[in-house]
């Protein structure tokens, strides 16, 4: 097939006028069908290459938006599982639970459960949900083109960040309150008894709590920004009002975790002393043992001679009611003391049974472990600190496109992002143990197999937002540079650097206090002691020499003249 290009060269020798022109393309053209023919043929296989492309695409499209539906419901499946498992084992086991005879108290039971364990499960995947995402970033980081993690991209990473935000509100503002409110209904008065009743009631006070919230959500924005003042400002409900109001509970839960977790950092390493064993060195465990068991077989037998005294009537009336008052204040002082010695005994049995290499060697490393932790943690916060003061570090503000796989977020790389995940579920373990030492909040502490529905809901919600504000709390404090997605790094108030600054000067400042607290209240304590025998050692000394003066019958002064 000839070209174009003799065609051009026949033209350009020839100076041809603009007729003779168009006869000879006309000629030249009729000769080289073929050559239009072909160019024909090129177009429509590039036009149906164009469209196959484009259905290959839609058609990847649609199987990468199914494969990360199907793992968010694997994922959401397993979490509610392991979610509904825990509250079983916390919920108090009543009477009524295995005689019910009242089939609606059930079903509330079964439906308040349910919503309990949907919430439990979204609050463990916001706990999750920072440590899977710096995870993530870094397999994609060392495994590129490895054929088993092609589905860990930055849309799965982004739709479990936008579904933890959605169902985070949603158990927040809906699933919960109607839990704790269905359980306390009773239907509306004259209507028949039953489980709608229970369900209109319900629904019509969650309304009227709705109204009430939205009420006061917009008075707050109207005394922060005068601008959302107008009444037509209340339509835009769903664009700026209800992540409004998710932003002040996120300032909330972040307040709460700024006192839980400073307590949390020094009452862990109690909670750890009680489940392992402490060395015990230069000492006979044996021997302690058998003594820790005559003295128990002691105080049991002391304790059943009162009860036997207490229970005979050979004593005469008048000394009987003596003796008996006296009788049940010793039987009360001797049970006192058995727990001591049964405890005393429970443990020097634990240490006795334990290994040599567990009883001295398991105990400090866990003490020296949780030490070097707290330090890095409140290292890491000095750092950020001084950062966010020299400008080095930005604010924790979403302002850009995370793209998985791209780059390390960590200096020290891999290691640097495992430190980071055990930072941050030692915070999450920190603040947990610590929120259970406030007073308020310690009266609702579960307790296994014992805690009442109505405590199950309020711990399931009090989770829900401790664990809603641990990503913002990891990033606030520079635990790792990884950015909040989707709504999460859309409140405004992580923009602000005075909140930010005093957020991080206060939480480094209080975990010193705490930790020096915890640490120098020993040697505070043996001061204070010595202190005082020293001032009553020279208060009985001057009280003597004064004492021995008067006596004399000579004044101080005069003998010291």
């Amino acid at each position: 097939m000839q070209g174009i290009a003799p065609f051009v060269e026949h033209v350009e020798q020839k100076k041809l006028c603009p007729t003779s022109l168009l006869l000879s393309g006309e000629k030249w053209f009729r000769k080289n069908d073929s050559f239009l023919r072909n160019i024909c043929f090129n177009k429509s296989n590039l036009h149906m290459s164009i469209m196959d492309e484009d259905a290959d695409l839609r058609e990847q499209i649609f199987h990468n938006n199914v494969r990360e539906n199907i793992i968010f419901l694997l994922l959401f499946l397993f979490l509610c599982a392991s979610s509904y498992v825990i509250i079983l084992k916390y919920k108090k086991r009543d009477r009524e639970d295995y005689l019910c005879g009242d089939e609606d108290e059930a079903t509330v039971s079964k439906i308040s459960i349910l919503l309990c364990t949907i919430s439990l499960a979204v609050s463990v995947g916001a706990v999750l949900l920072l440590p899977m995402s710096i995870a993530g970033n870094e397999v994609l980081l060392l495994y590129p083109k490895s054929y088993y993690v092609k589905w860990l991209n930055t849309s799965l990473v982004q739709g479990l960040w936008n579904y933890i935000f959605l169902f985070s509100n949603l158990s927040l503002f809906v699933l919960l309150p109607f839990a704790y409110l269905f359980t306390e209904s009773e239907g509306f008065t004259g209507y028949r008894k039953g489980i709608m009743a229970r369900v209109y009631e319900t629904f019509t006070i969650l309304s009227l709590l709705a109204v009430l919230v939205a009420g006061m959500t917009y008075i707050m924005s109207a005394l922060i920004d005068k601008d959302q003042s107008a009444i037509s400002a209340l339509l835009s409900l769903w664009s700026y009002y209800l992540p409004f109001l998710y932003s002040c509970i996120s300032f909330l839960g972040v307040l709460m975790l700024l006192l839980c977790t400073p307590l949390g950092f020094v009452h862990l390493f109690a909670v750890v002393g009680k489940f392992l064993v402490k060395p015990q060195f230069m000492c006979d465990l044996s021997e302690e043992y058998y003594v820790a068991v005559f003295d128990e077989d002691y105080l049991r037998r002391k304790l059943a001679e009162c009860s036997t005294l207490l229970s005979s009537s050979a004593v005469p009336v008048e000394e009987g009611v003596l003796s008996s008052a006296k009788l049940d204040d010793l039987k009360t002082k001797f049970e006192i003391e058995l727990k001591k010695a049964e405890a005393h005994r429970i443990i020097l049995d634990r240490q006795q049974r334990t290994s040599y290499l567990q009883r001295n060697l398991v105990y400090p490393v866990a003490m020296l472990l949780l030490l070097v932790l707290t330090s890095i943690t409140v290292l890491t916060v000095a750092l950020n600190t001084l950062g966010l003061l020299v400008g080095i570090k930005a604010l924790p503000l979403g302002t850009q496109q995370l793209v998985l796989g791209m780059t390390s977020l960590s200096s020290l790389g891999p290691a640097g992002a495992a430190l980071e995940v055990v930072l941050i579920f030692y915070l999450a373990a920190t603040s947990s143990v610590g929120l259970y030492t406030l007073p308020m909040v310690s009266r609702v502490q579960p307790t296994y197999g014992a805690t009442p529905l109505p405590h199950l809901i309020l711990n399931c919600a009090i989770t829900l937002v401790l664990s809603s504000a641990l990503p913002l709390l990891a990033r606030i404090l520079g635990i790792t540079n990884f950015d909040l997605l989707g709504d999460f790094g859309k409140i405004e108030w992580l923009g602000n650097f005075k909140i930010v600054l005093m957020y991080n000067l206060v939480f480094a400042s209080s975990t010193t206090i705490c930790l020096m607290n915890k640490f120098t209240s020993t040697v505070r304590r043996e001061l204070c002691v010595r202190l005082k025998l020293f001032l009553m050692t020279l208060l009985s000394k001057e009280t003597a020499r004064l004492s021995t003066s008067l006596s004399s019958g000579i004044s101080p002064a005069a003998k010291e003249d």
